[in-house]
C-alpha cells in the first residue's frame, strides 16, 4: 500500500528540514524528501547571521546547532582589489558552521520529531488528486482534524484516522501523490499538501492525474539518515556539471581550506564585478565562497581550484591570504547560473520556501536568514490549513503578503549593494565611506538585514 502523510517537504536543505521539524513538533505526519545523499557540501558562504540565530533559538534549534562547534563571528573585513580595507562590527553575534555539518544535523533534528527522512530520492512528479479522487479517499480513509499529540506516535495514529472526525473544510484538501525514485525503484507517497524547497534552480511540475494507480515502497524504509564519503566526489566543474544558460551573469563555487588562521570575523575580497569570502567555521577549517561574474572565469581552468585562484591573482591580498591554504579534498562545489534578479515567488502550484522562493544576493550574508523565516512564515499556515481553518487560496494570500512585508526591503537594499560593489571602482569608494562614518556602514548592513521575528 501507499504510504500516507499529511506534509512532503520536497528539499531537504535548511529551510526544507526546519520546516519539517516544526511541523513534526506540532504533531503532523511529514516526508522530507532529498535527491542528494547527505552529509554533502554545497555551494554556501556558511555563514548564520545574528538574525538566522534568532530564528533557530525560536524554532528551537539553536542549542543543536551550537553543540556542532561553530565558529564565532563579529565583525567583517573588506578588502578591495587595491589593498585598501575597512573593518565593520557585525550588529550582533554570527557564527560559521558547514552545510556539511548542519544540514545532516537537521535530518536528525526532524528525524526525532518524527519526520520521514527521504535522502537520495528524486521527486519526478507531483500529482494533484481530483476531487472524486479526494472523495475517494475520505470515504476510505478519514483526515484527521488536528494533529497527533504525540509526533513519535504519527503511525499508530494514522490507523486511527478513521474514526476521527472530519474538519470543517475538508473537502478542500484533495491531496496529491508524489512519485519517487530511489535507488532504481520507484514508489509513490500520498500527502494532504506538498510544499516545495528545492532550491533556486530545481522544478517538479505538479499535474492534475487521470486514474491514479499506486505501487508500495517494495520494502524500501524511509531513510533517517544517508551517509556519504567526505571524499568520495571528483572536484566539480562548472562548466562540465553546471552548465550556465546564456547570458548568465553569475557562477558561484566554494571550497573549504586548511592552513589559514582567522579571527572572529568574515573576509570579503572583493575583484572585478564580484567577491570571494572566506569564514571560520569548525574544527579550523575556512570556507572559501566566491560569487563571480562569467566573464572573469571565461577561459580558465573551470574547476574550483581555477576559478579560486584566477580570483585571487586580481586581488594580491587575497592570493597572500591563500598561500599556504591547503584545500580540504571533496569539499569543492560549484553551481551556474546565480540568478540574482529572480523575484519573490511564495507560490507556484504549490507554496515554496526558502531559495525556492527568493534569494537574496549572498554578498549580504543574510541568505540562510530569509530561508528560515520564510519556513517559520509557512508553518503556521500549514498548520492552519490542515486543521481545516483555512483553504489553499487564504495561505497563498496571507503568504505572499507575509513575504513581501518581510523580505521586499533587504532585497531592495542587497540587489542596490550587490550592483553597486559590482562596478570596479566602487568598492573603494565603499570603503572610503565606510571609514569616514561607521555609523552610515553599520546603517547599510542593517538595512540588508530582516527585522526580529514578531
Amino acid at each position: 500500500m501507499i504510504d500516507k502523510v499529511d506534509v512532503a517537504v520536497l528539499g531537504a536543505g535548511l529551510a526544507g528540514s526546519t520546516l519539517a521539524k516544526m511541523l513534526a513538533d506540532m504533531g503532523w505526519s511529514v516526508a522530507l524528501i532529498d535527491r542528494q545523499h547527505f552529509p554533502r557540501h554545497k555551494v554556501c558562504g556558511e555563514f548564520l547571521s545574528p538574525e538566522s540565530l534568532q530564528s533557530l533559538e525560536a524554532c528551537g534549534l539553536l542549542q543543536l546547532v551550537e553543540s556542532l562547534g561553530p565558529r564565532t563571528i563579529t565583525e567583517a573585513y573588506l578588502i578591495e582589489s587595491g589593498g585598501s580595507s575597512v573593518s565593520i562590527p557585525l550588529p550582533g553575534r554570527a557564527i560559521g558552521i558547514s552545510r556539511y555539518c548542519l544540514d545532516a544535523a537537521l535530518h536528525e533534528a526532524a528525524a526525532k520529531s518524527g519526520a520521514l527522512v527521504y535522502t537520495a530520492s528524486t521527486v519526478t512528479g507531483v500529482r494533484a488528486h481530483h476531487a472524486h479522487h479526494a472523495q475517494h479517499q475520505h470515504a476510505n480513509q478519514a483526515q484527521p482534524a488536528q494533529p497527533a499529540h504525540s509526533a513519535q506516535h504519527q503511525h499508530a495514529n494514522h490507523a486511527n484516522h478513521a474514526n476521527q472526525a472530519q474538519p470543517a473544510h475538508a473537502a478542500h484538501c484533495h491531496g496529491y501523490t508524489i512519485e519517487v525514485r530511489r535507488q532504481g525503484h520507484n514508489f509513490e507517497l500520498e500527502a494532504r499538501t506538498v510544499i516545495a524547497a528545492w532550491g533556486a534552480g530545481r522544478r517538479v511540475p505538479v499535474t492534475t492525474p487521470g486514474c491514479i494507480s499506486g505501487s508500495d515502497l517494495g520494502g524500501q524504509p524511509a531513510m533517517r539518515v544517508r551517509a556519504a564519503n567526505r571524499s568520495a566526489e571528483a572536484e566539480p566543474s562548472v562548466n562540465r556539471r553546471h552548465p550556465a544558460a546564456a547570458g548568465t551573469a553569475h557562477v558561484g563555487v566554494k571550497t573549504h581550506f586548511t592552513g589559514i588562521g582567522m579571527g572572529p570575523s568574515v573576509e570579503l575580497y572583493f575583484v572585478p564585478g564580484g567577491y570571494v569570502g572566506l569564514a571560520p567555521v569548525e574544527d579550523g577549517i575556512v570556507n572559501a565562497a566566491a560569487l563571480l561574474p562569467r566573464e572573469l572565469v571565461r577561459g580558465t581552468d573551470s574547476s574550483v581550484a581555477g576559478i579560486i585562484a584566477a580570483a585571487a591573482r586580481m586581488n594580491p591580498k587575497l592570493q597572500q591570504r591563500l598561500a599556504a591554504a591547503v584545500p580540504v579534498p571533496g569539499s569543492q562545489a560549484a553551481v551556474a547560473p546565480v540568478d540574482l534578479q529572480r523575484g519573490p515567488a511564495a507560490w507556484d502550484a504549490i507554496p515554496q520556501v526558502g531559495d525556492a522562493t527568493v534569494m537574496i544576493p549572498p554578498l549580504c550574508g543574510d541568505g540562510m536568514s530569509m530561508a528560515l523565516r520564510s519556513a517559520a512564515l509557512c508553518a503556521p499556515l500549514a498548520n492552519s490549513y490542515l486543521r481545516g481553518e483555512i483553504g489553499l487560496a487564504r495561505w497563498e494570500e496571507t503568504y505572499t503578503a507575509a513575504l513581501q512585508r518581510e523580505f521586499s526591503r533587504p532585497l531592495r537594499w542587497g540587489r542596490l549593494l550587490q550592483t553597486a560593489l559590482g562596478v570596479s571602482w566602487m568598492p573603494r569608494v565603499v570603503m572610503g565611506l565606510a571609514q569616514l562614518s561607521p555609523a552610515l556602514a553599520a546603517g547599510l548592513i542593517q538595512a540588508t538585514r530582516l527585522k526580529p521575528e514578531r
